[in-house]
């Protein structure tokens, strides 16, 4: 979608004919994503799932992407379970249900899940906390979320999540502010070491092709729209950013150079 709106007079061009769009595999920036809507003018369909389940098993409707209206803030949903699935957000710690509104791992079930991984038991047993039964059966995703009044939020990969003086952070929700700043394209944010907080934030930025800005406007853009605590305290600019052949971030090539030779939790 992103790559789509770079290209030079995509607001001009005829899309009457486009239908509909899916989209998926990571969390998407609002503001992109509104974009993308009065640029195509078509519906949209969010859809979360995984290869282990064959598909998707959550989906976010068009009548619920409603950016002007009262209920704008479920275009950062991922929508609700559709039929014979089901969901629950987990502590990752002690296994118990996490009260409503509050992050855990995202759980799934549903009778369509693979078997396991092949010649990988252990890897099977992993995603599988209660056993891989006939008639359906519990998987961790290994994602970050929370439900409210029905609607499942991702927050990030429960292993990109930050611990920075004790508190859990979750690079996506910076990363959506971050690509609402004008000159910014893409970002990524990583936790990198810091001897005072265990983890500190980083912004891998690339910035749009003919801009210019420098960390100082970068942090202060943050600091109007996240809590100190979740705002980046520094910033790398890169040319691009490392992606699997699906599109999907590979965080671990940003945070590898920072941990060499270190221990990272998780």
């Amino acid at each position: 979608i992103q790559f789509l709106l770079e290209v030079p007079g995509v607001e001009q061009a005829d899309f009457s004919s486009l239908i509909a769009i899916s989209y998926g595999g990571s969390p998407i920036a609002e503001s992109l994503l509104v974009r993308a809507m009065k640029v195509f003018q078509c519906d949209f369909y969010q859809v979360y799932g995984m290869t282990e389940i064959g598909g998707s098993f959550s989906v976010l409707p068009p009548s619920d992407h409603d950016p002007e209206g009262p209920r704008a803030h479920l275009l950062r949903s991922a929508g609700k379970p559709a039929p014979g699935f089901a969901v629950r957000i987990v502590d990752p710690a002690s296994g118990q249900d996490m009260p409503e509104g509050q992050t855990g791992e995202i759980w799934a079930w549903a009778n369509t899940f693979m078997n396991g991984y092949f010649r990988n038991p252990a890897a099977t047993g992993a995603v599988f906390p209660k056993g891989r039964e006939a008639d359906g059966t519990w998987y961790r995703t290994g994602d970050a979320g929370c439900l409210k009044a029905g609607y499942l939020y991702i927050q990030d990969r429960v292993k990109d999540m930050i611990i920075s003086g004790g508190e859990n952070i979750y690079p996506a929700e910076i990363e959506n502010a971050l690509v609402a700043h004008p000159d910014v394209l893409e970002a990524a944010v990583i936790g990198v070491p810091d001897e005072r907080w265990g983890e500190s934030v980083k912004a891998c930025v690339v910035l749009r092709q003919g801009r210019s800005a420098d960390a100082g406007a970068i942090i202060a853009h943050c600091r109007e729209r996240l809590a100190g605590y979740k705002c980046p305290k520094s910033v790398d600019f890169v040319d691009t950013l490392p992606r699997n052949p699906s599109g999907k971030l590979l965080k671990r090539l940003l945070r590898d150079p920072y941990w060499a030779g270190r221990e990272r939790q998780g």
